[in-house]
């Protein structure tokens, strides 16, 4: 059955060829990687792959959406096509539907699926980069700094080459405080945030929020406290930028550029 599946995926919706990027679209990554079919998981946990096919060794860039954990889908963006890398573009079960850590355990296992397969397209296994915004980035920080969820699938978070978060919640999302009842304004830092992760060997970080006086809550503080206890436990390849006149929702685009300059510049450990 899992055989004729990808039989009529690859028929249906192949790879197709975008100048010189090639595109699959579409990919259940718990089935690839061997899980058990469950029909409601796998028509929301699919991957985009595009990746350039004139290149080897070339870095990819695990996409991860915005949406507050309750909404959005996954697309590609142009900016980091357009600079050389591969991207892979996630959906990942939402809340309320889903539950903590359903949508943690998602964003892993595209990412697992990324590091065991690209090198079949011509990347290189150890030059993968999580990234995301807002939701998305809180999910690259937990895949990628708490180190059980890589290790379900035998991958060490260390072997990530980097993680881009633009404006997260280094505090426990709020979309987990609100499964727990927690009011939206009580800071909650427990398991479920990524400032509970902090580790001298984490992977070097781009951490990117909006002008602190314009941003959600206070988001640039969250972020200018992890990024300073990272420096107090000695990881030393990690970066804060405050876009200034940018409110939550300006963050993005500009944030490519952050991140695109972020992953040209990282370089496998001697």
């Amino acid at each position: 059955m899992f055989a004729q599946y990808i039989l009529i995926l690859s028929l249906s919706i192949g790879l197709y060829n975008i100048s010189n990027a090639a595109v699959l679209r579409d990919l259940p990554y718990y089935q690839l990687l061997g899980e058990k079919d469950d029909e409601k998981r796998d028509e929301v946990c699919q991957l985009d792959l595009a990746y350039p096919d004139d290149q080897e060794n070339f870095k990819t860039i695990v996409w991860l959406h915005a949406g507050g954990l309750k909404r959005g889908n996954r697309y590609l963006p142009g900016e980091l096509r357009k600079a050389g890398f591969a991207v892979v573009a996630v959906d990942y079960r939402k809340y309320p539907e889903a539950k903590c850590p359903d949508f943690i355990e998602d964003a892993a296992a595209a990412t697992a699926w990324t590091i065991k397969n690209i090198k079949r397209y011509g990347g290189d296994p150890n030059k993968v980069i999580i990234a995301g915004a807002s939701a998305g980035a809180y999910l690259s920080l937990m895949v990628g700094l708490d180190k059980q969820w890589l290790r379900k699938w035998g991958i060490n978070a260390n072997q990530l080459l980097g993680i881009g978060s633009l404006t997260a919640q280094v505090i426990t999302h709020v979309a987990v405080r609100e499964e727990s009842k927690t009011n939206r304004m009580t800071p909650v830092i427990d398991q479920w945030a990524p400032l509970r992760h902090v580790r001298k060997d984490a992977p070097p970080l781009l951490l990117v929020t909006g002008d602190r006086e314009l941003e959600l809550l206070g988001r640039y503080e969250e972020n200018a406290y992890f990024h300073r206890m990272l420096g107090l436990v000695g990881h030393s390849q990690n970066e804060l930028h405050e876009i200034k006149g940018a409110d939550h929702g300006a963050v993005e685009k500009p944030g490519h550029q952050f991140l695109i300059t972020f992953a040209e510049n990282l370089t496998l450990a001697e």
